[in-house]
């Protein structure tokens, strides 16, 4: 997935309600950006950090930047949740994710269950079972080389893991893929202090037939690729 070019640097001064984020940059202008991320960001919006925006140019836009990119230790963090969607489908498409390779149809945004939508739905092909595919961003790490998710309690995604078991239970196929948008992590596990619900959901629904997928991404000042499989330990 290509990022917007070209991208400014700057310090991240702070993050506030949310969509905010007030930034100096490096020619000295101080600047307020729209970050797209409705979650708690912890561990990820430090004050001070290098980070990157792109001015998008767009008169009609409240925000003339946006915030993209956070580096934290040597490691570029990409802070756009809406990203893994496209990456993921991005991936599918390229035949990166060998779990979910053999389709012959991808739709994005497809309705299903409860009011929701299932980023990916696979269809055709060689596979048999039609394979429904949630995607969570993941950007949390508190230990060296663990990405964790969620951040914050997320009663939405334990409603999404619940209706992947609903699917698994009805013969085709339900796949969870968190991608973890770092490259310095090497396995994942459920924030069980942060919302311990979740952290039992997902352990539950493990063992009713839904499919754990954890890939990490290559990230440069230009784009973010999937990468490679991470270990998932449901016990840290």
């Amino acid at each position: 997935m290509r990022l917007p070019n070209p991208l400014q640097s700057g310090r991240l001064i702070k993050r506030y309600k949310r969509f905010l984020a007030d930034i100096k940059l490096d020619d000295g202008r101080e600047i307020t950006a729209h970050c797209a991320n409705p979650g708690s960001m912890l561990a990820v919006a430090v004050e001070g950090a290098r980070v990157w925006v792109h001015e998008h140019g767009d008169p009609k836009r409240k925000l003339a930047f946006s915030w993209e990119l956070i580096e934290l230790g040597n490691t570029l963090v990409p802070i756009n949740t809406a990203n893994p969607n496209k990456i993921g489908f991005e991936a599918v498409e390229a035949g990166i994710i060998p779990e979910l390779t053999g389709y012959g149809d991808i739709r994005r945004e497809v309705k299903y269950g409860d009011g929701s939508r299932i980023d990916l739905l696979l269809e055709g092909g060689r596979r048999k079972k039609t394979c429904f595919v949630e995607i969570k961003n993941v950007h949390l790490s508190r230990q060296r080389g663990l990405a964790e998710f969620p951040d914050s309690v997320t009663a939405r995604g334990t409603k999404h893991l619940n209706e992947l078991a609903k699917i698994a239970d009805q013969g085709d196929r339900a796949v969870m893929l968190f991608i973890v948008q770092r490259s310095d992590c090497h396995r994942f596990s459920p924030a069980a202090d942060l919302d311990p619900a979740y952290a039992e959901t997902l352990k539950a629904v493990s063992n009713q037939g839904v499919e754990l997928l954890c890939y990490d991404c290559e990230v440069t000042h230009s784009e973010v690729v999937l990468r490679k499989a991470l270990e998932i330990q449901l016990e840290q």
